[in-house]
């Protein structure tokens, strides 16, 4: 996944579309993970938090700019 999509200048960490791509990407990381290691329910939890998180920053996205809020559901395929 290119975070260079989402950064609105160079240096560019902290707006919304920026973590979302990054907890996306965590998330992602840690279902490889629990292929692995099925019975690891402490990183669960992380995850659980993790998917929170980013469904929180999705739902504000959404709410106060949809157009992007649809961008970033394409470009990452979050939705089927």
């Amino acid at each position: 996944m290119q975070l260079d999509n989402f950064k609105k200048h160079a240096n560019d960490t902290g707006s919304l579309e920026v973590q979302v791509a990054l907890l996306t990407e965590k998330i992602n990381q840690l279902n490889q993970h629990f292929k692995t290691h099925a019975k690891d329910f402490s990183s669960k939890r992380g995850l659980l938090l993790l998917v929170g998180k980013r469904h929180r920053f999705l739902r504000y996205i959404e709410k106060h700019n949809y157009t992007k809020y649809k961008e970033i559901i394409k470009e990452l395929k979050l939705r089927k």
